[in-house]
Formats: structure tokens, sequence, C-alpha cells
């Protein structure tokens, strides 16, 4: 009888981890430290996903269901794992509420953590209400009471959506692109459309970086069929004239300044390492890249795995992640920790 798997995380890429383990009959014990599985889309109101356009609440919720439902799977909230001690096939876990598990294999799957665009001050967020990020659109949009200026409740005319804060920039020490945020922006510009035809969309942007299958879908789509206007730009500032917001900068395109009134701007913010990484490092003994993610092994060698055996990782705990992504990596994760608690099985049998 193997010893259970521990996974440490409950957004897309546990869950995929716990239902992939769960059905290939191996026990789970999986640790999340809110009061509810279904990480960021979930807890931070995810509306529509990119690239399915299925709800967050539908498509997530539906994983947190069979999960939950799943008797192989045992599952902790508000918990954090404070120790963790072994070798694989015979590690031991100790929960901040004092109950130790013995576990054979562990998934980290941690996640990521919002920039948080106080950290982009020129930028208006903290000193104009309605200067707000993709979040709180998400959330404007699946709480059913649609985009609305949050300092009156008004429709707004005009919006601003500007592209990548909190990535690809070194003054403020996040050198890395986020990878999803040119397609979530563009999903969100065509979803504002949709509610409020009447409402111009502008997105500025440095480059333009719906990667993949996504260009057709929502890059030319929002612009073609929901007539989404892209800038190339340099932002400076974001002030206020008491009346509207105003974007000032350059267009890069024609070289020339920018001055331009607005009734909301959104930031289009990054992803950042999880909080948490310096002491899930030091909890689990495994190490961090260069920017404070976890660093995983070799993709051509040892996919899932960590700088300690036996441990292995998933999703956004590694960098930028899409949700799909995610998924599919959970999946991975699971069965390189499956295959490694069956060998550890065998050896202790023999």
């Amino acid at each position: 009888m193997t010893k259970p798997v521990l996974i440490v995380g409950g957004g897309p890429a546990g869950l995929s981890a716990a239902q992939a383990l769960a059905g290939a009959g191996q026990e789970v014990v999986l640790v999340e430290k809110e009061d509810r599985l279904g990480g960021a889309p979930i807890l931070s109101g995810y509306a529509k996903l990119v690239p399915s356009g299925e709800w967050a609440s539908d498509a997530i919720g539906g994983m947190v269901q069979r999960v939950a439902d799943n008797k192989l799977v045992t599952t902790h909230l508000n918990s954090v794992v404070d120790t963790f001690e072994g070798e694989p096939g015979a590690f031991v876990a100790k929960l901040k509420d004092g109950t130790s598990i013995e576990v054979g294999a562990t998934i980290l799957a941690t996640g990521f953590t919002h920039f948080d665009s106080v950290n982009k001050p020129e930028w208006g967020f903290g000193t104009y209400e309605d200067v707000v990020t993709t979040t709180q659109v998400e959330q404007m949009i699946s709480s059913g009471k649609g985009v609305r200026c949050p300092s009156d409740g008004r429709k707004p005319e005009r919006v601003a959506i500007l592209l990548c804060v909190g990535s690809r920039d070194r003054q403020i020490g996040r050198e890395w692109c986020s990878k999803i945020c040119c397609t979530v922006s563009a999903n969100l510009a065509m979803e504002i459309r949709e509610e409020l035809p009447d409402c111009n969309v502008y997105v500025y942007y440095m480059d333009i970086r719906t990667f993949g299958l996504y260009e057709g879908k929502f890059y030319w789509a929002s612009q073609e069929e929901h007539k989404v206007r892209y800038i190339k730009a340099r932002i400076a500032e974001v002030t206020g004239d008491g009346k509207r917001l105003i974007v000032k900068g350059e267009d890069t395109l024609v070289k020339r300044p920018i001055m331009i009134p607005f009734d909301m701007v959104v930031h289009a913010v990054g992803m950042d390492p999880n909080v948490d990484n310096m002491t899930l490092s030091a909890v689990f003994g495994v190490s961090l890249e260069k920017y404070g993610f976890l660093e995983k092994g070799n993709a051509y060698s040892a996919m899932s795995s960590t700088s300690r055996p036996g441990v292995f990782v998933a999703g956004a705990a590694t960098g930028p992640e899409t949700i799909d992504d995610s998924i599919a990596q959970g999946q991975s994760a699971a069965l390189a920790a499956l295959a490694m608690v069956n060998g550890a099985s065998v050896e202790a049998a023999e």
C-alpha cells in the first residue's frame, strides 16, 4: 500500500493533480491555505476564461466539486505545512494545526501573486478610484453588475487598458513577460464592448504577445469585430483633471506626445512569484530561480521535478502560466509522483 501524495495548493494545477492521482487509485492529501479551493480563478472572481470562454465559476468550480466529491482526496483548508522532513517514499509533513501526515511524494502547486499596482504609482492606481486592475474588471463582469466606474457607478464611455503593468519593467525589478496578460486584456476589451457597445476601448501596448493560436481569436477579433483600438505607446503617467482621468505619454509609432481623457483606466497586471515562496523554499528544501519562482528541473529529463527528489512542481509556481497549461502540468506532476511512490513501494516490499 503506497503512502498518500501530498499536494500543496488547491488551484487549477493542484486540482488537476489531485484528480489525476485519485483517478489512478492513489490516495491524496490536499493542503490549501485559503478557506476554499479553486485558486486565483475562484478566489479572485475571474469571469470568462481564455481561451475556452467558459465562466471560471463553472469550469474551475467543476474541478473543485470533482475533487471534493472524491473519497480518495482528503482536504485541509485554512492550513499550511510547517515542517517537511524525510526522503522519497517516507516524508513526514506537519501542518500548522499539529497534524502529522506520512506521504510518499509531494507536489507544490502554489501558484502566483497578482502584481500590486501600488508599485506603479505614476499610473494612478491608489490615487484615482477609476484606475483599476484587470482582476477588478473580471470581478465586475463575473458579479453580473457590469463594468462601472467605481467612483460614481456610471457606465464608462472611454476605457484605456494599459499593458505590461508589473511585467517587462526593469525599473521595478520585473523583467519577465507574464505570458497571458495581452490575451486576457483583448478578451476583456471585447467583453466591455459587448456589454457597452457605445464605449470606446483603447489598448496601449509596448508589444502584443497573444501567442500561438490566440492571435486570431483575440488580437484580430478584438480589432476587426469589436472595434477595439490598439495604440503602440510609452505611458508616462495617469493623472486627473477633476472630471476625467488623463493618460499621458508618447505614441511611439508617430513619435508624438499623447494626452487623452478617459473615464476608466485598467492596469493589465502581471504575475509575481507567490509571496510565500521564500517560506515554501525553506520548508520544502527546494530552490528558487533568480526572479523568485520555484525552480523546476530539466524538461527533457525530469519534467515536474524540483531540486529535491520526491518534491514535484506544477503550474504558475514556476513562472507565469496559462490555466490550461497549469492543468496539463498538474497531470504531468501527478504521473511523476505516482511513478515515484509506486517505485518506493516496490523497493520497500523487496
